[in-house]
C-alpha cells in the first residue's frame, strides 16, 4: 500500500502533466484552422482569462487523474464509468464520433467490454487512448514497470485494439521518463525516453514508426510529418511517433514543442495535448507560457 505522502507527490506530479496536456490541447484546438500561421497568433495576453476552450482530450484525462486519486491506480470499471459521467455532463467537447458511440452505449448500461471490443469490428486504434495516457506515466514514474499495464487499462475502455493500446503505452511511458529525470538535463532525459519507449511499447505499427521517428531525430518536422504522419488519420500510429519526436526534440521548451507540433497541422488538440504532458511532465508547470495557461479555462481539477 502507497504510503500517504508518497501518494501525494504522485497525484502533484500527475496534476501537473494534466495542466500541460490542457493548455496543449486548449492551444491547439484555439490554432487548428490556422495552424500554417501558428507562430503569428501565439499572444493570448489580451484574451480574457480562461476563454481557451479545452477538448474531450483534458476531459478524458480528468477522468483518469481524478481514478488516480481515488484509487492510486487503474480500475477499467471504475474508468468506464468516469469517461462516461463526463460525457454525459458535458458531450459538447469534441468527441469523435465513434467515441460518442461507445461512450452513450456505456451511458445507456452496455458493457464497455463489449461495446469497445465491437467498435470498428475489432477494436479501436484512434489517437484517443494516448491523448489522454500521460498523466498515468506521471504518476508512476517512480516504478516504470507497472506503467504499460495502466495504460493498457486506460485503453481498453474505448481503444480495444492493439496499435490504440500501443500508442497509450507509448505516451504514458514518455511521460514517466520525463518525469522521472526532471531535473537532469534535456539530453539526457531524452535518451532516457526513447530507450524506454521503444523498449516497452509492443510490436505494431505505432513501435515500427516510432523507431523511424528517433532515427529522424536530426531532421525537420516536415520530413518526419511525411514519413510518419501527423494524426491527419486520427490513428495512433499517425499521431504517436511524431508527437515523440516533437516532444523530444524540443524538452526544455514547451513553447517551441507546441509551437512546432502545431505549424504542421494534422489533429492539433490531440497533438497539443500528448506533447504538452510530455513537455510538462519535465518542465513542470513554470515551462508553461504564463499568458497561456491564463487563457485556458479553468480547469476542474478532481477532489483534494
Amino acid at each position: 500500500m502507497m504510503n500517504r505522502n508518497k501518494s501525494d507527490l504522485c497525484l502533484a506530479r500527475a496534476k501537473e502533466c494534466l495542466e500541460g496536456l490542457s493548455v496543449g490541447d486548449a492551444v491547439g484546438e484555439a490554432l487548428s484552422y490556422q495552424s500554417y500561421r501558428c507562430r503569428d497568433l501565439v499572444d493570448f495576453s489580451a484574451f480574457r482569462p480562461g476563454t481557451l476552450r479545452f477538448t474531450d482530450d483534458t476531459e478524458m484525462a480528468l477522468a483518469i487523474v481524478e481514478t488516480l486519486e481515488r484509487l492510486g491506480g487503474i480500475d477499467d470499471d471504475v474508468l468506464a464509468w468516469a469517461y462516461a459521467k463526463r460525457y454525459r455532463n458535458d458531450p459538447d467537447r469534441g468527441y469523435g464520433k465513434m467515441a460518442r458511440h461507445i461512450l452513450q452505449q456505456i451511458c445507456d448500461g452496455m458493457p464497455w467490454r463489449e461495446v469497445s471490443k465491437n467498435a470498428f469490428g475489432g477494436g479501436s486504434f484512434g489517437n484517443g487512448a494516448a491523448m489522454r495516457a500521460a498523466p498515468i506515466g506521471a504518476y508512476f514514474a517512480d516504478d516504470l514497470s507497472v506503467v504499460p499495464t495502466m495504460a493498457t487499462k486506460s485503453a481498453h475502455v474505448t481503444h480495444f485494439h492493439p496499435e490504440g493500446i500501443a500508442g497509450a503505452i507509448a505516451v504514458a511511458v514518455a511521460a514517466a521518463v520525463a518525469s522521472k529525470h526532471k531535473n537532469q538535463s534535456a539530453d539526457v532525459a531524452t535518451r532516457a525516453i526513447w530507450e524506454a519507449v521503444l523498449d516497452l511499447t509492443p510490436k505494431s505499427k505505432v513501435r515500427e514508426r516510432l523507431a523511424v521517428s528517433h532515427r529522424l531525430s536530426g531532421a525537420t518536422a516536415k520530413v518526419v510529418v511525411r514519413e510518419v504522419g501527423n494524426g491527419s488519420e486520427i490513428s495512433a500510429q499517425d499521431t504517436v511517433p511524431f508527437c515523440l519526436w516533437s516532444a523530444c526534440n524540443h524538452l526544455a521548451c514547451y513553447e517551441e514543442a507546441l509551437l512546432s507540433t502545431i505549424e504542421v497541422g494534422g489533429d492539433c488538440d490531440t497533438n497539443g495535448a500528448i506533447v504538452g504532458g510530455i513537455i510538462a511532465s519535465f518542465s513542470g508547470l513554470d515551462g508553461i507560457p504564463k499568458n497561456w495557461h491564463k487563457a485556458r479555462e479553468p480547469l476542474p481539477i478532481p477532489r483534494e
